[in-house]
């Protein structure tokens, strides 16, 4: 057996601590973790999405789902409803507060995104995300349209950098 240093899994989890290390001070800064980012992020980006949508989206747990929500809406910064379509589904968006805070967020976010751009190379960034974008893929089976959209991400890298005001 592969050593478990080797081991895929551990390295993946070991490439997502380094990145998130040098994002979590700055979340913790604004009082968020980084799953309450990620749905903050998401509702920002997509607008609405019922609650196993957003999970799946985020990439969490629908039981950790279901803890975060309601600090989230405590703190006003996401609101629920019924769907209109099927008043069984719960759908979840942004407040205005919750854009405010995106919006307050998003330059540091990007200015490290161009930070780790600086330290390992953009090229290395997006050879990154095309590999785990071919690995995501080729193991879970998603659909083409799927896989343009993920190669996409690396458009934000790229944003970030150019976005970023020179050092003097």
């Amino acid at each position: 057996m592969r050593p478990f240093r080797r081991s895929l899994p551990m390295q993946l989890m070991r490439a997502r601590e380094a990145v998130m290390a040098h994002f979590r001070p700055h979340l913790a800064a604004h009082g968020l973790t980084e799953q309450q980012w990620r749905v903050i992020r998401a509702l920002e980006e997509s607008g609405e999405f019922d609650i196993a949508a957003l999970a799946e989206h985020c990439c969490l747990h629908a039981a950790s789902l279901s803890r975060i929500l309601p600090n989230l809406e405590s703190e006003g910064l996401i609101a629920r409803r019924a769907s209109k379509t099927d008043q069984r589904r719960t759908m979840i968006s942004l407040t205005p507060r919750g854009h405010r805070l995106f919006a307050e967020i998003a330059p540091q976010s990007e200015a490290i995104y161009a930070a780790l751009a600086d330290a390992i190379g953009l090229h290395r960034i997006e050879a990154a995300y095309r590999v785990l974008d071919d690995l995501i893929f080729a193991l879970s089976g998603a659909k083409p349209a799927r896989r343009a959209a993920a190669r996409s991400r690396s458009d934000a890298v790229k944003t970030a950098r150019k976005a970023r005001p020179p050092v003097a």
